[in-house]
């Protein structure tokens, strides 16, 4: 069978015999009832495990609303103006909400960065603001150490309100719901001691109840306080498919279901060789994009086996701080073993490579050159036929293959029947 994988603005192809082939990962086509600002407003209508917020709040409270900064894929502006008229009708006066952008480590935004997350409205009617991981409060510590330390505006306001949108996430399980309070508004230190655990095997995507680093996220937002939070699941486009609305947790939880109908695979074996893509350019314009889709391929290898990754990268690494940690480690374990005592956004990737590596061999199909790749740690392709064949000579002429060709989209999950 004829397979094809995007590859910066071209695409790569392979044969696979069909004996050996296990499936090609697409998301699951899904019946939405409503879209965009419709769903917003039907969420915020029947929230989830608590009453409506126009409810909740009082005249004369302080709100916090808190959401994403300009490196994720959250549409703020869309949700702003139904989520004024609610906090309007419980008569919440415009000058008491302050929209604060969770920077996590992340740089401050301009002026004009804030004006284009916000929205017109929200920038016209409310304060916006940068959280700040200098002017904090300290509210408690986890059961794990992890400080709770919130910025000011947030911990000192009498309502919290968290926005975010739902993916998978390598190390937190998924985006959203308390994620917003920490890692978003906490400071660096606090950020060190919950992100050091993304080394435990349970720290992984799809996992919540048995994911310690997602259990500590929400013991931080119970012990800061969330009232209400307001999430969405995004399609391919970036296009609101569904929102969820209410509890901190039960709400988040909603939504994650929501996502694994689109985009969770469940399979009944790993396989030994696994071919994966981010589907072409833009996603593939550097390493640091493409590692998505490799750790999410990470899931449905089995121990000892090849996963092919196939992206451009003609970019390079992609990010000062991951190619630093790329390029100057000793080896994958050395990664490993200083993402656990010195947590660096960049370097964080790199770790995820390296225990990606402890798994199984990674074949690259990029544009980079061959004694660069061999440099960090991966082995060099010149394509994905070449690479496919390689794979079935280091393995066997029985290896099983599964294909992804949307890799950062799809997460493969072992179901032993």
């Amino acid at each position: 069978m004829k397979l094809t994988f995007g590859f910066g603005a071209g695409v790569q192809e392979a044969e696979v015999p069909e004996k050996n082939l296990l499936g090609v990962l697409h998301a699951n086509p899904v019946k939405v009832e409503a879209t965009q600002e419709e769903a917003v407003l039907q969420a915020l209508a029947q929230p989830i495990g608590t009453p409506r917020l126009r409810d909740l709040v009082k005249p004369g409270e302080k709100i916090a609303v808190v959401t994403s900064d300009i490196t994720r894929p959250m549409p703020t502006y869309r949700v702003m103006p139904a989520l004024l008229d609610e906090l309007y009708a419980g008569g919440v006066r415009a000058e008491d909400i302050t929209l604060v952008f969770a920077l996590g480590s992340h740089r401050k935004h301009t002026e004009e960065e804030q004006k284009k997350l916000a929205g017109e409205r929200a920038w016209r009617e409310i304060r916006c603001v940068d959280a700040d991981p200098a002017d904090c409060v300290h509210l408690g510590t986890t059961k794990a150490g992890t400080p709770v330390d919130i910025t000011r505006v947030v911990a000192e306001a009498d309502r919290r309100i968290c926005l975010g949108n739902i993916e998978y996430h390598y190390f937190a399980g998924y985006s959203g719901g308390a994620k917003a309070v920490m890692p978003g508004v906490s400071t660096r230190d606090a950020i060190q001691t919950n992100h050091s655990m993304m080394v435990r095997p349970e720290a992984c995507a799809g996992a919540l109840e048995t994911n310690p680093l997602r259990m500590d996220i929400e013991e931080a937002g119970e012990i800061c306080g969330i009232d209400f939070i307001l999430n969405v699941v995004l399609g391919e486009h970036k296009e609101i498919l569904k929102a969820v609305a209410g509890h901190p947790v039960a709400a988040h939880r909603a939504g994650c279901r929501f996502l694994d109908t689109i985009y969770l695979k469940e399979l009944p074996q790993a396989a030994d060789i696994v071919l994966v893509s981010q589907g072409g350019a833009p996603k593939d314009l550097n390493l640091y994009q493409t590692q998505k889709a490799l750790d999410n391929a990470r899931h449905a290898v089995r121990p000892g086996g090849v996963i092919v990754l196939i992206g451009s990268c003609k970019e390079g690494l992609g990010e000062r701080v991951f190619e630093q940690w790329m390029t100057q480690s000793e080896s994958p374990d050395a990664m490993i073993e200083r993402i656990g005592r010195d947590f660096q956004l960049g370097g964080h990737k790199a770790a995820a490579i390296a225990m990606t590596l402890k798994k199984a061999e990674i074949y690259l199909v990029s544009d980079l050159e061959d004694d660069f790749v061999r440099s960090i740690f991966l082995t060099p392709q010149p394509d994905v036929q070449t690479a496919l064949d390689r794979a079935f000579a280091k393995l066997g002429p029985d290896a099983t293959v599964l294909a992804m060709p949307y890799g950062g989209s799809t997460l493969p999950r072992i179901v032993k029947g």
